[in-house]
């Protein structure tokens, strides 16, 4: 959208030899065309917006009932009497292990609801920028009233319910899996922001062992000039070449992150890695 607008001013009618009018409806045209683009990508918006969202409700929904029956069946196993009382440590195995999958479940639904609402938010984000950009370039205000009209009244915009199911999924977790603890559920459920910096020491760390190691390659490098013997190279490559296809591998693949990262590209979420458990390319490169 942005190449649009840059594009039409570039391509306008000089000022200084092209009349008012002629001006007037050139704008005037890429004002309907571009307007109608915004038309179409405002309803792909709306339409996913209110798929995920409606799959968001019942996801929680089925969470919920999930959820409810597990706890009445380990309150059902405290109740009964002494002589059942085997069948009762295995109900309590058995619920335990499906609290901790429900536990999982719900960290996962969480991260669901969050990503949807940064598509929220950023959308709506995108769209106030690109019109204050257009009304910029163009020196109107027609941009401002057609995010008024459309965009501040938009589905993905007006509709809230994504901040309620937030609200009650941290509720719900915070009172039935960690009793009552929520410190303790907010570190399960939080995401960590894509651009978190890692530690000082990690920094260190992967600085020294780098060193250390262009030191080592260039020591052996000068060692095997000054080596007299031709020995098989050819063996030790055989030997060693697992060990150093996982190095070179790692390597590349902490270039490929940090790449990733310095451009923007939103990795964990195009190759949907857990974004509260993944490695970043200082670690990758400290691993190798």
């Amino acid at each position: 959208m942005k190449a649009l607008l840059y594009a039409a001013v570039e391509q306008a009618p000089s000022p200084d030899i092209s009349e008012a009018h002629v001006l007037e409806s050139y704008f005037s045209k890429f004002d309907e065309k571009f307007f109608h683009y915004c038309d179409k990508e405002l309803a792909k918006i709306n339409t996913f917006y209110s798929e995920k969202l409606a799959e968001a409700t019942r996801r929680f929904a089925t969470l919920n009932n999930d959820l409810s029956e597990i706890l009445s069946v380990s309150e059902d196993a405290r109740t009964r009497k002494a002589r059942y009382r085997s069948h009762i440590l295995h109900k309590k195995t058995v619920s335990a292990r499906k609290l901790q999958e429900l536990k999982l479940a719900f960290s996962e639904f969480y991260l669901f609801l969050i990503l949807l609402q940064n598509y929220q938010n950023l959308n709506f984000t995108g769209f106030r920028k690109i019109l204050k950009k257009h009304d910029k370039l163009l020196n109107v205000d027609v941009g401002a009233k057609w995010r008024a009209e459309h965009v501040d009244t938009a589905v993905f915009h007006t509709r809230k319910d994504i901040d309620r199911l937030i609200a009650e999924t941290e509720a719900l977790v915070t009172r039935d899996l960690e009793h009552g603890d929520r410190q303790r559920a907010m570190k399960r459920l939080r995401v960590p922001p894509l651009g978190e910096q890692l530690s000082p020491w990690i920094t260190f760390k992967v600085g020294l062992f780098s060193g250390a190691f262009i030191i080592l390659f260039l020591a052996v490098t000068l060692s095997a000039m000054r080596y007299k013997k031709k020995d098989n190279w050819k063996v030790l490559c055989r030997i060693y070449r697992g060990p150093l296809l996982m190095i070179e591998f790692l390597f590349l693949m902490g270039i490929n992150v940090y790449g990733w990262r310095s451009s923007g590209v939103n990795h964990v979420l195009i190759f949907e890695l857990d974004p509260r458990n993944h490695l970043s390319e200082q670690v990758l490169r400290h691993i190798k």
